[in-house]
């Protein structure tokens, strides 16, 4: 079982940057692939990025495009997303996810934090 809690959410203008961080409860934690998505208003979820155990292997939604950085600290169970650059567009609930392969779904979901871009 993995409980997730996300953080770092809030209002910011366009070009500006926020950090996401998703606290992460288990004891395998560091085995799990971790994801970040996002719902605004009236949409569907949307894939924004993704990063496997090690670390090592990264994914991005295309509309990223070098913006959003997911990075983890296994020894702090914990998962960031750096967003730069933001947009109005980017304005949504974001959700930290975690599974325990690639080749499952997303089985643990956080209860989100808003992220508001003005422009």
């Amino acid at each position: 079982q993995v409980q997730l809690v996300e953080s770092g959410g809030g209002l910011v203008q366009a070009g500006g940057s926020l950090r996401l961080a998703c606290a992460a409860s288990g004891r395998t934690f560091s085995s799990y692939t971790m994801g970040w998505f996002r719902q605004a208003p009236g949409k569907e979820r949307e894939f924004v990025a993704q990063i496997r155990w090690s670390g090592g292997s990264t994914y991005y939604g295309d509309f990223v495009k070098g913006r959003f950085t997911i990075s983890r600290d296994n020894a702090k169970n914990t998962v960031y997303l750096q967003m730069n650059s933001l947009k109005p567009e980017d304005t949504a609930v974001y959700y930290c996810a975690a599974k325990a392969s690639d080749y499952v779904r997303y089985a643990y979901w956080g209860q989100g934090t808003q992220v508001t871009v003005s422009s």
